[in-house]
């Protein structure tokens, strides 16, 4: 059987969903062709999409969280119907929890034969549900217009309200017929605008902050867009900023207000609740974040969500602020001309202010090595050797929690591409390959334990397929260390947690890749910068129980 040389042109429902999904901006898609999904593939190439093939749909939906939070677009993931569905779910679980926008499109059994029960191919009892189930909203619709619409709903649902996933099935009959869908029906319609803070909610702030003695910033997911005015606050009220992982870089990392995201461990967290005024931007404040049940803050809550359902979540607030977080603060910044301060006054306050955060940046950073030396002693050398503006993603492996996510200082959000609250193994190295096709002037690097990496490594072959330059750091510590101490903790003997580990550097040979080993600081600095000279899939393994940690100083 030979390809044919060039692709038919026809107007069926899946290209009119995917002409409306490319009129907003998205030149990407992720998934896996299948039988079943041919027709959302046919329009690609015509409309100017490049399609990424992962090696696993779950892969798939996590390329497609990297490459958003690169772009600020949502993710769109293509899958077949029943099991590739079903194996993108963990993908739309995480974009629920970390409140991310995606869309996953599937086509479903034809109009009539749901829940017929006859052996179709990939037939699933009922897929709309368990996807449902998991995302935002999902949606089985019945004409071509209705299609159109709900891609036009799931970007109104992204623009003005929290970002999660949606799930779009198209029954098989309808995908594969010809759309009367007129072309002024494509077209993407106007968002609508941002919540504007309440005035009097926002005066009432800005005098909280002003009269505020000892004023704190927390800052979550929700603030990431919000970057520039977060800032310009901070440096008004001498606020320190303290952020969630998923807010992490939403303030430079190393700006003399800047506490980071240490949230989880005490001493970050103590800033917080011990401000006299704390102000909460965009965060659930949920325990994945903070490793305790609540923050209990002691002294006066503000809340800013878009949401006013989260403004008490886990957290009363004494003052809630039901808006986007970039026009919450610019308003409350215009209200705080109302309070001019003395120059001198100011400048004592931010002296004292800068001074207390490099006290607080010293206790996480001990903090850090009192619960885990050699993570902390690690990651710091892997943050060393990084280069500038690097995407560093990782996973739900120890290195990433107890040591990098602590100790790497990033100038910008979405840095550390990252999932907290579903934790999931298996993302970092999907995610850095979407994010690097999102932002290719950005370095991509993964920085996961063994474990985590054997979920994806099939991807390896995605990244050489796709020419692109990713770096993967693989932490051997021989299996899953974390939970192997779980099982002490609980008074049973090592079961199922130590494995066999593969020659990670072949392996990455194997792939097309380049495979380096590096066992103390400097020959990881080498490794990192002969990598990024060469190019292309290149992977550097630390074996733990081998590794210098006392070798070399961080240098940042």
């Amino acid at each position: 059987m030979s390809a044919i040389a060039s692709t038919e042109a026809r107007r069926t429902t899946g290209w009119v969903v995917i002409e409306t999904i490319r009129g907003y901006g998205v030149d990407t898609v992720f998934g896996i062709p299948g039988t079943h999904n041919l027709e959302l593939y046919r329009p690609l190439d015509a409309l100017g999409i490049r399609p990424v093939t992962t090696r696993h749909e779950q892969g798939a939906g996590y390329a497609a969280d990297g490459w958003s939070l690169q772009t600020g677009l949502p993710g769109v993931v293509i899958t077949t119907s029943g099991p590739g569905l079903l194996n993108a779910l963990s993908a739309a679980g995480t974009a629920y929890c970390e409140s991310r926008p995606m869309i996953i499109i599937a086509p479903g059994p034809a109009r009539g034969a749901e829940f017929a029960d006859v052996g179709t191919l990939h037939e699933t009892k009922d897929q709309l549900a368990a996807a449902s189930a998991i995302v935002e909203w999902g949606r089985r619709v019945q004409t071509a217009g209705e299609a159109v619409a709900a891609v036009h709903d799931a970007f109104e649902l992204f623009a003005a309200r929290r970002p999660r996933p949606v799930y779009i099935e198209i029954p098989l009959d309808l995908l594969e017929a010809e759309a009367d869908v007129p072309a002024d029906a494509l077209a993407p319609r106007a968002g609508a605008p941002a919540t504007r803070p309440d005035a009097e909610s926002v005066a009432t702030a800005a005098r909280l902050l002003a009269e505020a003695r000892e004023p704190v910033v927390l800052a979550g997911g929700g603030s990431r867009g919000a970057a520039a005015e977060l800032r310009a606050l901070a440096e008004r009220l001498s606020a320190p900023v303290v952020t969630t992982l998923n807010g992490k870089g939403v303030l430079d990392e190393r700006h003399p207000l800047a506490i980071g995201s240490s949230l989880r461990l005490a001493a970050g967290r103590a800033r917080a609740q011990e401000a006299d005024v704390l102000l909460v931007v965009g965060s659930k404040l949920g325990e994945a974040e903070l490793w305790v049940d609540r923050l209990a803050a002691r002294g006066t809550v503000i809340r800013i969500d878009l949401l006013d359902s989260q403004i008490a979540k886990n957290q009363d607030a004494d003052l809630g602020i039901v808006a986007d977080a970039r026009p919450a603060l610019a308003a409350i910044l215009d209200a705080l001309e109302q309070h001019p301060v003395d120059a001198a006054e100011a400048q004592k306050r931010s002296e004292r202010a800068e001074a207390s955060v490099a006290e607080t940046v010293a206790r996480v950073r001990a903090e850090s090595a009192e619960l885990s030396a050699q993570n902390t002693a690690l990651a710091e050398h892997i943050a060393a050797a990084l280069p500038e503006r690097a995407v560093v993603a990782t996973d739900s492996s120890q290195i990433a929690y107890w040591g990098l996510l602590n100790t790497l200082r990033v100038s910008e959000p979405n840095s550390t591409p990252y999932m907290a609250t579903y934790a999931t193994l298996g993302y970092g190295l999907p995610a850095a390959l979407g994010a690097r096709i999102a932002a290719p002037d950005r370095p991509a690097f993964v920085v996961v334990g063994d474990g985590a990496l054997m979920f994806s490594m099939q991807e390896f072959i995605t990244v050489v397929e796709q020419r692109l330059d990713v770096t993967v750091i693989v932490v051997d510590n021989g299996g899953y260390a974390e939970i192997k101490q779980n099982e002490a903790d609980a008074g049973i003997a090592p079961v199922g947690v130590d494995l066999v580990q593969p020659d990670w550097a072949a392996v990455a040979t194997a792939f097309g890749g380049t495979g380096r080993r590096a066992a103390d600081a400097q020959q990881l600095a080498a490794a990192v910068e002969a990598a990024g000279a060469a190019g292309g899939l290149q992977l550097i393994h630390i074996d733990q129980a081998a590794y210098a940690y006392d070798s070399g100083e961080a240098r940042r």
